[in-house]
């Protein structure tokens, strides 16, 4: 791999740039459409994608990096051009969202554990091949004081699912973004999500 992480981190958080987060699920873009009226399907889905993605000067002002969903990184614009390619010709660098999303910590009720790491090496590869080099995965960390969540576990579970995560994706030649997201959700103080 001639792409070194640290040149493509680097391009990810340039100045007066950040990341587009074009993953959304077909699921959540569904209820976005569903809003205004429009079906859901792969072409408009795809159409809707290309629109972003073509918007050259905003996308080479301001966007250094866009985050897609497995969908989006296989997909063909209208004219045949991968949506990738696009993304790159304004200067981007096309990611992936790889996480699976949190499911129920077994065990430990309230907390959550983010699933996604069997098979991971092997999406990684194809991802990388399909020109994503940098990959997004989130934790979830939810806080409730009064049922005694997140629990050590859980915290430990999806660290380690982190460093996990983080340590295939530079195997693979992509920069990790590692989201471990404690909620501010619920009645504890800023103190206590602080400290969580």
């Amino acid at each position: 791999m001639s792409e070194r992480l640290e040149d493509i981190a680097a391009a990810m958080v340039s100045g007066g740039k950040g990341l587009l987060a074009a993953d959304e699920s077909s699921g959540t873009i569904k209820k976005r459409f569903d809003v205004i009226g429009v079906e859901s399907t792969a072409d408009n889905r795809r159409d809707y994608r290309e629109m972003m993605f073509r918007a050259r000067e905003a996308m080479s002002k301001y966007i250094s990096g866009v985050i897609l969903y497995d969908e989006t990184i296989r997909q063909k614009a209208a004219d045949g051009t991968p949506l990738v390619d696009i993304i790159k010709a304004s200067g981007a660098i096309p990611g992936i969202k790889v996480d699976l999303g949190a499911k129920p910590l077994a065990g430990f009720p309230g907390d959550t554990i983010t699933e996604g790491l069997d098979g991971l090496r092997e999406r990684l590869a194809d991802y990388y091949k399909l020109g994503a080099r940098f990959a997004k995965w989130r934790a979830v960390i939810d806080i409730d004081t009064t049922k005694g969540v997140p629990s050590a576990t859980s915290v430990g579970s999806n660290t380690h699912a982190l460093a996990r995560y983080a340590a295939l994706c530079q195997e693979a030649g992509i920069v990790p973004i590692v989201e471990p997201e404690v909620l501010m959700d619920g009645a504890h103080s800023i103190d206590t999500c602080y400290a969580v």
